[in-house]
């Protein structure tokens, strides 16, 4: 049996696609890119926006019109969040939220045996454990992702996660240790940490420093972390990871709004003056630190002032680069309701704006790093006369080919120069 599995939305659920396929693969499938000749399609889907849903729906309905015959199986954060939407749509055949993801083979098994439509949608309950799930990272990767972080409990009031997600939960520290020592023997040379609320993960009195320690322990080189919430990465988390062996020195720290008026109506639980003093503290443990961040433009009621609060607080935190949003109202949560949503061509000039003003800092960044020796994980060969890697800050660093492989290695070379977001280096 051949399947397909296409993924929507974020880095997590790129995680649990390719860990579905590894269920899959246990169970004797063959999992293709291929989709010619597929018996069974997997499609796992994001609901963060309303335009979000509106593609996956038309991605059924090509999947289904290009493959009448195959099984269609939607899972993810929609059929989690908004079960009886999700069961109304024709073209899947089984529907399964972000509960029990392990299931998946044995629902397909159901369905082959007997074909009927499986509505397999289960609501989480109070005090539900993490689900581990097996390793889905490619072995011809040379970096590894170990989701170590479910759920959320933050409530923001633009955001559906909580819903789709449930309750944090976090992963053993056993079972992270076990994971580690297995990517190592495999010969991954990073382990990059991940969750939704990545800074939320505990276990028996340990934090987040405790986890990035079990992965040094086992073996592998470079600890990375996924995306950060501001809150959990205390003075006390910070020395810790400080003393991390291989930490990479790499924060991507959310902070959505440089307004604290917005903040407030976003319902983050901090103020621009605490994620200052956060960043102030990362530096002073980590100096050559790359601090990235998300930025939401075009809230409810974001004025033109709390924008312009917005742009001077992201210039201040110099930050290596930004992700930006525009605001997009997600039915369910309270800020869709709200009064004073702002008009798409006013959300667009922001987001413009923000953006600008990220690719330069981003470019005074990668200057900035000139005639320095860096450390950098070199990743797979293209064959275009180029070596590309990362530095240990996540920097994309380029260094003319010598015609040998490099991949998997890690090579202290000197940049030269920055051009087009990238370094360019020489051995």
């Amino acid at each position: 049996m051949k399947a397909c599995l296409y993924t929507l939305g974020c880095k997590v659920n790129a995680i649990e696609t390719g860990s579905i396929a590894a269920l899959l693969r246990e169970e004797g499938f063959t999992v293709s890119e291929d989709p010619s000749g597929v018996d069974v399609i997997v499609l796992n889907s994001c609901t963060v926006t309303a335009s979000g849903d509106s593609r996956m729906r038309r991605q059924l309905r090509t999947l289904r019109r290009e493959h009448p015959d195959a099984v269609i199986v939607l899972t993810g954060c929609y059929v989690q969040a908004f079960p009886e939407e999700a069961a109304a749509i024709p073209e899947a055949d089984i529907l399964t939220g972000t509960r029990h993801r392990s299931a998946i083979p044995g629902l397909i098994r159901e369905y082959l045996a007997h074909p009927h439509r499986i509505l397999a949608q289960e609501a989480y309950m109070p005090g539900d454990a993490f689900e581990p799930l097996p390793q889905g990272t490619d072995a011809a990767h040379t970096r590894a992702f170990l989701k170590i972080q479910d759920g959320c409990d933050r409530f923001c009031t633009y955001c559906i996660i909580p819903y789709a997600r449930g309750r944090s939960r976090s992963r053993s520290a056993s079972d992270i240790r076990k994971e580690a020592a297995a990517l190592a023997a495999q010969g991954f040379r990073e382990i990059v940490l991940c969750g939704i609320n990545l800074a939320c993960w505990e276990d028996q009195g340990m934090d987040l420093a405790d986890a990035a320690g079990l992965c040094a322990d086992a073996g592998i080189p470079r600890i990375r972390l996924g995306s950060l919430e501001p809150d959990g990465l205390t003075e006390d988390v910070l020395d810790r990871l400080a003393g991390v062996p291989g930490l990479c020195p790499q924060f991507h720290i959310s902070v959505q709004s440089g307004c604290d008026r917005t903040l407030a109506a976003m319902h983050r639980h901090y103020s621009t003056e605490e994620y200052a003093a956060l960043l102030t503290r990362i530096r002073a443990r980590f100096p050559e630190a790359a601090v990235t961040t998300d930025l939401m433009v075009g809230f409810p009621g974001e004025t033109d002032s709390d924008f312009a609060e917005t742009l001077c607080f992201a210039e201040a935190m110099r930050f290596a680069r930004i992700h930006v949003f525009r605001y997009s109202p997600r039915p369910g949560t309270p800020a869709a309701s709200a009064p004073e949503q702002i008009p798409e061509a006013v959300k667009k000039s922001r987001a413009d704006q923000l953006a600008a003003l990220g690719a330069r800092m981003q470019a005074e960044f990668l200057a900035g790093m000139a005639g320095r020796k860096v450390s950098v994980l070199f990743e797979r060969e293209r064959g275009d006369g180029w070596h590309r890697g990362h530095a240990e800050n996540y920097a994309a660093v380029q260094v003319p080919s010598d015609g040998a492989d490099w991949r998997g290695t890690i090579r202290t070379v000197t940049v030269t120069s920055a051009e087009s977001g990238h370094l360019l280096a020489a051995p």
